[in-house]
């Protein structure tokens, strides 16, 4: 089993991240996107935001190695 790769936010980003998952006017998979991005800094496994963002660990694998 692969290991995630961790995230490292600054202030900035993080910010920017929270103001693009509360946004309801961008479209659904850019808010995912940020969200997913969010959890992974927080430090939570493909698995836990898999499930909270209803998608598949695969694809949150994949995101997470291109930040």
């Amino acid at each position: 089993m692969a290991t995630a790769v961790d995230i490292t936010l600054g202030l900035e980003e993080r910010a920017e991240l929270e103001r693009r998952a509360a946004k309801l006017t961008l479209p659904d998979r850019d808010v995912q996107r940020a969200k997913l991005v969010r959890d992974a800094a927080d430090g939570l496994s493909n698995v836990e935001i898999a499930a909270r963002l209803e998608m598949g660990t695969k694809v949150v694998g994949q995101w997470r190695r291109r930040v």
